[in-house]
């Protein structure tokens, strides 16, 4: 099961080093625009619609990083009082009960989202019509990398449980 967490982070881990430099590229494109503006007196045509993408893009494909790194918001005052035990059975029973099924959700209406635009062949409504249903499946695949590594939480989460207490 410890091969199947530390997968599951590698893949994750990979991903988000693969992804977190689109940043840059949002970035670039910004300042493209902005001297289009300034140099021309008009923004580009597509600049606005491709980093608002992007950035939605890189936000959702980063989140699995993110939750992989422990960079989310919890509540840990309380959890800090508690055993190694105790902590692992409230991260199985919070994770089990409220997480995975909410990413199972995201993961199959965010299915249903992309598979609608795509059969549609969703674009934009700017002078530039871009595809939408690429951002879309985004999320699908978000998803996806979320729950895998909830589910790496948990079986961390399950060792602890399972393992023997210092006499």
């Amino acid at each position: 099961m410890n091969a199947i967490a530390r997968a599951i982070d590698a893949l994750n881990e990979g991903f988000g080093r693969l992804i977190a430099p689109l940043l840059a590229v949002i970035t670039l494109i910004v300042i493209y625009d902005i001297a289009m503006r300034f140099l021309i007196g008009r923004p580009s045509d597509w600049a606005f619609d491709v980093t608002k993408m992007l950035f939605g893009a890189h936000f959702m494909l980063m989140a699995a990083y993110g939750l992989r790194h422990h960079a989310h918001v919890e509540v840990d005052v309380l959890k800090r009082l508690l055993s190694r035990r105790k902590r692992a059975l409230i991260d199985i029973l919070g994770y089990l009960i409220f997480f995975i099924p909410f990413i199972w959700m995201l993961l199959t209406y965010g299915w249903n989202f992309f598979e609608r635009s795509f059969s549609r062949s969703e674009t934009t409504y700017g002078m530039i019509a871009i595809p939408v249903y690429p951002v879309k499946g985004v999320i699908v695949v978000a998803a996806a990398l979320i729950l895998l590594q909830a589910i790496a939480i948990v079986i961390r989460a399950v060792q602890e449980l399972n393992r023997e207490e210092p006499a």
